[in-house]
């Protein structure tokens, strides 16, 4: 698999892409075009969450207000049940997360 293979041309939604699950792992390849997370909704998951941008930029801000930009290259570990949003993204190009589920 190519993680820059078929990648649209924009995006109405954040567009999600399962590329391995397993009990204690998932894999995801997240694409942006701007998209955010719409405002007071909050991801608060189980699993723990390793985000490395590969492509664009996004910015994410925790519940505390505090926020962190993601350039290519640059990840960030956020723990499980840690709040946290996208405030935003890369509105003239495409951002690719990668982004790594675990427990």
């Amino acid at each position: 698999m190519n993680l820059f293979a078929s990648l649209p041309e924009q995006l109405t939604a954040e567009q999600f892409d399962e590329l391995l699950s397993r009990p204690a792992v998932r894999v995801e390849r997240i694409l942006s075009y701007g998209q955010v997370t719409p405002e007071g909704q909050w991801y608060d998951q189980v699993e723990h969450e390793w985000v490395l941008v590969l492509q664009g930029a996004g910015r994410i801000q925790y519940a505390d207000g505090s926020e962190i930009l993601l350039n290519v290259g640059d990840s960030v570990d956020i723990p499980a049940h840690c709040r946290h949003r996208v405030s935003w993204t890369a509105p003239q190009q495409l951002t690719i997360w990668l982004t790594v589920f675990y427990r």
